[in-house]
């Protein structure tokens, strides 16, 4: 069986283009019914940024002291107990890359036929989005080079894509926009609002996708030097253009044209180009989420593998190709997706995916603290920068964003405690049928 692993360019390319997708083309539109500062929204993505930064950075020294592929789900197993472990893993199976796949896809379609139709059927677009995951799922099925061939080149797109229409935009418009991006009275009791941490979600559920290069540990050349760098890169690099691309989205398009709607890219490509030029534009835009579901597909059928791998009665999701590729739980994966297009509602979904993952993330970098007490002897190649200050902040302001969903968004907050229960349930369950388990609990 071959052992070719990823280059860490296309693990970079995995971070980038995991992170920039649904989020930021499309929350922008929610956060404007109850904010439209653009000195209070730029500071949302800001603090969206430093809290992926600080995840980024305690998820490092998790990444390289216990190198495995799996994310959340090796990390929990580890630092906790196998049953907080099969709960991360099932929430990333059910909710934290098949639920975001599944909006990644919608958002290609929308995206797509709003550029190329005045009105487009419901079915066309729930088609397209079901026929980019057929493809992408065979071509990931496939061979690991055309896999990573294609997700660099797709990634390098994006990002090009998105500096050429930041600046093309802020040439080219011709309304000013009446959009203040200095403080002003009241801003400081809209940041610290509950509007404010329930935008926060949204804005956390578009920066994640930071930790995914740990899903991919194992398949990483020396994943315990390289792994810390291709985490800050990636995040840094999506920071900058998150920020930018929401100065020049509320910069050129009128802030009530945006309120409430999904496609805030293309109506901002709209008003900065004309008719023509959005509709072209938002068809890239369209394009440029390729690489998102690309990415996802990747990365969260690995979380599956390894789950295959430590329970017997999982154990069909570990069955590999001759390329070393986990083709059942893409496979598996993808079908769920397909599930999530043909039946979620879009806003829903993105309350509760964020605050599922953001619970999840919260459980994990929680864990540094427990991993050092437990076993301050092993070897940790990388220490988290700034620690403890660092995952403190990410505590602290996840867990205030974490607080008022459960106030102001309760259907949403309550049904992601739900799935966790659930995993629960099928964890002993599987316990119960495969009479083994071969994660090792902390020492």
């Amino acid at each position: 069986m071959s052992t070719t692993k990823f280059r860490r360019t296309t693990v970079i390319a995995v971070v980038i283009a995991n992170m920039i997708g649904t989020g930021v083309f499309t929350s922008l539109g929610f956060q404007l019914l109850d904010i439209q500062s653009g000195f209070v929204i730029l500071m949302l993505w800001t603090v969206g940024g430093v809290i992926a930064v600080c995840g980024a950075l305690t998820y490092a020294e998790l990444g390289a002291a216990l190198p495995r592929s799996g994310g959340e789900y090796n990390f929990l197993a580890r630092i906790y107990h196998p049953a907080a472990g099969f709960v991360s893993g099932w929430v990333s199976a059910t909710i934290g890359f098949a639920g975001p796949t599944a909006l990644a896809a919608i958002t290609f379609a929308a995206y797509g036929t709003s550029a190329l139709f005045s009105s487009a059927p419901e079915w066309l677009e729930k088609a397209l989005a079901v026929g980019l995951v057929l493809l992408l799922t065979v071509i990931h099925g496939g061979s690991r080079r055309n896999s990573g061939g294609l997700q660099v080149f797709f990634t390098v797109l994006k990002v090009g894509v998105i500096v050429g229409f930041c600046f093309a935009a802020l040439i080219l418009a011709d309304a000013d926009q009446p959009v203040r991006f200095v403080p002003a009275t009241g801003d400081a009791a809209l940041i610290s609002s509950g509007a404010f941490a329930v935008s926060l979600i949204y804005v956390s559920y578009a920066y994640t996708g930071w930790n995914v290069a740990t899903y991919l540990s194992s398949e990483l050349d020396d994943p315990q030097r390289t792994l810390p760098g291709i985490l800050l890169t990636g995040t840094l690099v999506v920071t900058i253009l998150y920020v930018a691309l929401n100065f020049v989205f509320l910069s050129v398009a009128p802030v009530e044209d945006m309120a409430g709607q999904v496609e805030v890219g293309f109506i901002a490509a709209k008003s900065a180009f004309g008719e023509l030029g959005g509709n072209l534009t938002g068809l890239t835009m369209s394009l440029l989420l390729v690489s998102t579901v690309s990415a996802m597909i990747i990365a969260g059928p690995r979380v599956l593998q390894v789950i295959g791998e430590d329970f017997k009665a999982l154990g069909f999701l570990a069955k590999r190709n001759d390329d070393n590729i986990p083709t059942r739980a893409i496979y598996f994966q993808s079908t769920l997706t397909i599930f999530f297009i043909l039946t979620s509602s879009f806003e829903s979904i993105l309350v509760f995916a964020g605050f599922t993952l953001a619970l999840n993330s919260l459980a994990t970098v929680l864990g540094v603290f427990v991993l050092r007490f437990r076993q301050p002897e092993l070897h940790r190649p990388y220490r988290t920068f700034l620690y403890p200050i660092t995952p403190l902040i990410y505590l602290a302001l996840t867990g205030w964003t974490l607080v008022f969903v459960l106030i102001n968004r309760p259907t949403e907050g309550l049904f992601g405690l739900g799935v966790i229960a659930m995993g629960l349930v099928f964890y002993f369950l599987s316990e119960k049928w495969s009479g083994q388990r071969t994660v090792s609990e902390p020492g």
